[in-house]
């Protein structure tokens, strides 16, 4: 794509909203305040007739319009579902019917970039993939369709989920823009799902969709000041997602409040016969928003996930008396045996199976390209619009990472990785520790966006529980400040065994309710 071709898009995304706008019926001047309506009020608010999903529509819309594309130009959306009205119109009829499929009926959806969606392109945040449009919906937007969600567009994203370059930009995408912090516009949003949190952290939708490989989920989560899960891997199908790499990959919830989350998880877990790690969830994740969710868990402080941030450990540590005081039993001083001992292996895990999936993923699409290799090509011959600010060093590692020596070692480092962060990681310290889940801070305040220096992570909870496949909840644990400078939310991280996803939302909700930590971002 030329520069002038983007210049285009981005005329054409907002002609779009201007005839969405026009289009949709002017909701009533009565309406309740949906700035923070949580999904649990929004779908009270449609049930007693004091909203249409129409109308609700175009609210968002309207933020969109004059948060993302206006004003302090947020860059959270890349593109709007055309259709967007007119299937809020179908389910309004349904409701009006009788006919409610459940708490995400009528309710819009924004979904990252990198997920299949009929009608919309899906290009992982690269102007290679602008016109790559998919020939069905991934798996899991089909659950959320069948549950009434209306699908409202795409959010951006750290380009190619953040695996193309080794000094990339978090929020940054060649087709995007950067995805600006709605607490702070000088600060990075964190990635890759950079575009979902903001979207929901600026209130332009209620919940969206991200995806994780390592931390894209609860780290743009905790720096936005939202609420997220990374589900077990397996939980929601991986089928229609632009990869990474299909042992990590995983998609989830985002949302305002841990209710909102549960909701949306709810509605995209099923087993999907297509993908080979799929299972049934079995469980109504709902029932567990418990107000004392807190009460007699034994709860491990994992104190080698501290130490790199003094204003961040201290607001940790502020959290642990209200811990105790809703009844957990805190253990401290609890540590990952292994910490650190998985990283070598993981990225050669990630390179070698990025190459295959990708490659699996375009063979199927629509896209003219079919390989990792072609996209190199590809990128090169576009470099000043593709590439402008930095390359594609993590493509050409992977490109290498190949042949029966490569192979033998991946499957190796695939073996061990998960062992360490696993069954010698967070299983032997919750073994040897008696405990039901663990805690610590989810990452640090969101930085500076650095376009010569790349991201500046300082420290995070999120490595264990992605290579080991394990689930993790981040909920807003207040703010970090220094003199005159914007106050920065940050995230506390609840994660634990495989499929444990009932014992972190007790936690987490009931740590939710007691702190109520999340204050949307001001002038928003």
């Amino acid at each position: 794509m030329i520069p002038g071709e983007i210049v285009l898009n981005r005329l054409f995304t907002g002609l779009l909203l201007a005839v969405l706008l026009t289009a949709c019926q002017t909701y009533a001047p009565t309406r309740p305040d949906l700035q923070e309506a949580s999904l649990p009020a929004l779908q009270v608010y449609l049930q007693e007739g004091r909203l249409s999903s129409e109308e609700l529509i175009v609210y968002y819309l309207d933020r969109i319009a004059s948060l993302d594309k206006q004003g302090p130009i947020l860059n959270a959306v890349i593109s709007l579902n055309p259709e967007a009205a007119n299937e809020a119109r179908l389910l309004d009829e349904e409701r009006r019917t009788g006919q409610v499929r459940g708490p995400l009926h009528g309710i819009p959806v924004l979904l990252k970039d990198n997920i299949d969606a009929v009608g919309m392109a899906n290009s992982a945040g690269s102007v290679l993939l602008k016109d790559n449009q998919p020939p069905d919906d991934a798996f899991l937007v089909q659950q959320l369709r069948a549950a009434g969600a209306v699908i409202l567009g795409k959010a951006n994203l750290s380009e190619w989920a953040n695996f193309r370059s080794s000094r990339s930009s978090s929020g940054w995408s060649s087709l995007g823009g950067q995805t600006r912090n709605p607490y702070d516009s000088s600060r990075s949003t964190c990635g890759s799902s950079s575009g979902s949190a903001v979207a929901v952290a600026a209130n332009m939708v209620a919940a969206a969709v991200g995806t994780e490989t390592d931390g894209s989920l609860v780290c743009p989560a905790a720096v936005n000041g939202i609420v997220s899960i990374k589900p077990t891997l397996g939980l929601i199908s991986r089928d229609g997602i632009i990869p990474i790499a299909h042992s990590q990959d995983t998609t989830g919830p985002m949302a305002r409040t841990v209710s909102g989350a549960v909701i949306l998880l709810e509605a995209m877990a099923g087993e999907d016969p297509g993908d080979s790690v799929s299972y049934a969830g079995g469980l109504d994740f709902s029932r567990h928003l418990k107000i004392d969710g807190l009460a007699g868990k034994r709860i491990g402080i994992v104190r080698n996930l501290t130490g790199y941030h003094d204003l961040l450990d201290r607001q940790f540590d502020a959290q642990l008396e209200i811990l105790r005081r809703q009844g957990a039993i805190l253990i401290d001083k609890v540590e990952l045996p292994t910490l650190d001992q998985w990283d070598d292996d993981e990225f050669t895990v990630l390179l070698h199976e990025f190459r295959q999936d990708l490659a699996a993923y375009l063979q199927a699409s629509q896209s003219p390209y079919r390989s990792l290799a072609d996209l190199i090509v590809a990128n090169d011959k576009h470099a000043a619009v593709a590439m402008p600010l930095f390359g594609q060093e993590l493509f050409l590692m992977a490109e290498d990472s190949s042949g029966e020596e490569q192979q033998l070692k991946y499957e190796e480092a695939l073996q061990r990785a998960r062992r360490l962060a696993g069954a010698e990681g967070i299983d032997a310290a919750m073994d040897q520790h008696r405990l039901d889940l663990l805690i610590a801070p989810t990452t640090g305040p969101a930085w500076k966006i650095d376009y010569l220096n790349g991201d500046h992570f300082l420290g995070s909870a999120s490595s264990a529980a992605a290579v080991a496949g394990y689930p993790h909840i981040t909920v807003p644990m207040g703010f970090v400040q220094v003199a005159e400078e914007p106050a920065l939310p940050v995230g506390i991280s609840f994660f634990g065994r495989a499929r444990s996803e009932a014992v972190l939302i007790e936690a987490a909700y009931g740590y939710e309710q007691a702190t109520q930590h999340r204050v949307p971002p001001s002038g928003y």
